[in-house]
């Protein structure tokens, strides 16, 4: 099996899930105690959330391409970036690495696609639901996504001041299932959770429409790639 790198800490909380289903799903592929060969590069999320409040996008890319260039001078054969947004910088936090990217909305679509939907809903930050770059990915291979048409910085502060703190309210949770629900009477057929925080939120049980949570999905998916 491939050594798999991720680039984490934005937040800590979801990428202490990806260490949990990397691990998980390796075992469940390979049996017995295997468990997944990988290096994490944890980065100081405060200034990276700064970088991206005062749109300071290139400094952040600079930021994760040491990142991504650390973790490569390491010997990882497969690398991923363990949160959403941040895939805006994703070329520029790629320049002057080889090593093998798996881009974190890839196994989503793939997944949308195998279950036959082609009109989503797309929460995540303000950032993932009002910037092309998530979107655009999604199109091109077929894929309409919806993004909520009121509450959105509601949307984004539960992120960044509750979720990303480790708080996980059930007041939170109505407003997200809310919002799910009105993009399901605007013709969204599921909803991806296009932060790799709202896992913590939302899931099958609650939502009124099935959840692809991109988390579970590219954990899932650098596993596969590691072990190919």
């Amino acid at each position: 099996m491939k050594t798999i790198g991720l680039i984490g800490g934005m937040s800590w909380e979801s990428t202490a899930h990806y260490y949990r289903v990397l691990n998980q799903e390796t075992a469940r592929l390979r049996g017995g105690l295997h468990s997944a060969p990988l290096l994490i590069d944890s980065v100081d999320f405060a200034p990276i959330a700064a970088m991206q409040s005062a749109g300071q996008w290139d400094v952040a890319g600079d930021a994760l391409n040491r990142s991504a260039k650390r973790l490569a001078s390491a010997g990882v054969e497969i690398l991923g970036l363990a949160t959403n947004t941040m895939h805006v910088v994703a070329d520029r936090m790629l320049d002057g690495v080889d090593t093998q990217f798996v881009h974190i909305a890839d196994p989503t679509v793939d997944a949308l696609l195998a279950d036959g939907y082609a009109t989503v809903g797309l929460l995540g930050t303000r950032f993932t639901m009002e910037m092309s770059f998530y979107r655009d990915r999604l199109r091109a291979r077929g894929i309409t996504s919806l993004i909520p048409e009121v509450d959105r910085t509601n949307l984004n502060g539960i992120i960044y001041d509750e979720l990303c703190r480790g708080i996980v309210r059930d007041e939170s949770r109505r407003i997200y299932v809310d919002a799910i629900a009105r993009l399901a009477a605007r013709g969204a057929e599921a909803v991806i959770l296009g932060c790799t925080e709202i896992g913590m939120l939302i899931d099958d049980a609650v939502s009124p429409l099935p959840v692809f949570d991109t988390t579970d999905l590219h954990a899932k998916a650098l596993v596969s790639a590691a072990l190919q």
